[in-house]
């Protein structure tokens, strides 16, 4: 096996357990580690293994000193097994969880416990190491040759620099941005775990004071604490525990930026688009499947500007027509797929470390048949695409035969 896990494996990795707590809030959650020892014994319980089964631990988390995840763990027992610390900015959930496939394909581990975790502060994200370089400086330098630097959140610059140059090069209209958040608290109204549930209309979510174009506030994914887990394990740990026929990793695949996200000097390369698609591409390759076999998605809609640009970056439709996509409604309950029934990170929420898990945790409830009122009848496939800038993209397959 290739270290980026390209190679294609005989191997399946199975998603045994699963769990999550209710995202909150910064401010209105338990501390991280309690949050993360809770929604790693619910993932445990739902395996139905003990803690003293796992044998390597990978915990994600972006703010926090060293060694958190060992913190959260210890609340479980304290046996000894191995603790990595993973922080790959917003896809550090996915980056945990493509490390532990990586052990449990390696031969080192056969029963991995993931967990990802954040506390969060209030506000929009800023760095706390300001007596050195931002590892961000390569997109705060594109961006400021394209649209210069305002007073407005980074992030929100950056990907709302993003939607703008979109709706520039393809006419597309502000009331089109506005659609996905409408979507997304329409799914998140049928998630008990959700931050936001209250419906709104796209000429409220308009209304809303403007961040930074084409985005306004109801549009950006706010800061929220929250924990998810997930428990993995060898084909052969399934088949010894009787664990058989349940939801497995079909293909999983992790890209960072290239060349193009710099050199073309454009907004939407500079956050990932090709990160994206490379990904992307690499999973639908290695698992001999395409996007028409999937029925559901959880993507990175961290701003509504990204989901726009992922549809395409994935290949639910052609570069340009994404605006047709979402008016078409094939973005949602009976259309071509449904992406982000859990209401995605603009209503469920985003604590950074445990997003990728989160959207681990939907994708198998749904491929279980066990998602309620968010279930997409007949959901065999699932893909996750989890993004952080800096710049990492993991992007993964479910499936249940």
């Amino acid at each position: 096996m290739s270290i980026t896990g390209d190679t294609q494996m005989n191997d399946k990795v199975h998603v045994i357990g699963v769990g999550m707590v209710k995202f909150a809030k910064p401010g209105a959650s338990d501390d991280y580690y309690v949050m993360a020892a809770n929604a790693a014994r619910t993932a445990l319980t739902d395996a139905g293994v003990e803690y003293g089964d796992i044998d390597q631990v990978v915990a994600g988390y972006v703010y926090g000193d060293s060694t958190c995840g060992q913190r959260a763990v210890y609340e479980l027992g304290l046996t000894g097994v191995p603790v990595v610390n993973v922080n790959n900015n917003c896809s550090t959930g996915s980056t945990a969880l493509f490390v532990g496939r990586q052990a449990i394909l390696s031969g080192e581990a056969q029963c991995v416990l993931v967990v990802g975790f954040e506390q969060m502060e209030k506000g929009a994200l800023n760095s706390k190491f300001n007596d050195r370089p931002t590892p961000l400086d390569p997109q705060v330098g594109v961006m400021n040759d394209v649209q210069g630097i305002t007073q407005a959140p980074g992030a929100a610059q950056m990907f709302g620099g993003a939607g703008r140059e979109y709706r520039w090069k393809h006419g597309t209209r502000r009331e089109t941005f506005a659609k996905i958040s409408e979507k997304a608290r329409k799914h998140a109204a049928n998630n008990p775990y959700a931050l936001f549930k209250e419906p709104l209309s796209v000429e409220e979510i308009l209304a809303s004071p403007e961040v930074f174009d084409p985005l306004t506030r109801y549009q950006c994914c706010p800061p929220t604490c929250g924990a998810a887990a997930a428990v993995i394990c060898s084909a052969e740990y399934a088949k010894k525990k009787g664990l058989q026929g349940g939801v497995y990793i079909a293909a999983q695949a992790m890209r960072t930026d290239y060349a193009s996200s710099f050199e073309e000097r454009s907004m939407i390369k500079m956050v990932g688009y090709d990160m994206a698609k490379h990904t992307a591409s690499a999973v639908y390759e290695r698992a001999g499947l395409g996007p028409r076999d999937v029925q559901v998605i959880e993507l990175h809609d961290c701003f509504t500007a990204n989901e726009l640009l992922t549809y395409e970056a994935l290949g639910l439709c052609p570069e340009g027509e994404a605006e047709k996509f979402i008016w078409d409604a094939d973005n949602t309950y009976g259309g071509k797929w449904v992406t982000n029934p859990s209401g995605g990170l603009l209503s469920k929420g985003h604590p950074l470390g445990a997003t990728g898990l989160a959207q681990c945790t939907e994708l198998v409830w749904q491929l279980r048949g066990t998602a309620e009122k968010r279930q997409v009848e007949g959901a065999r496939v699932a893909l996750q695409h989890n993004l952080g800038l800096g710049g990492a993209c993991v992007v993964t397959m479910y499936r249940r035969d």
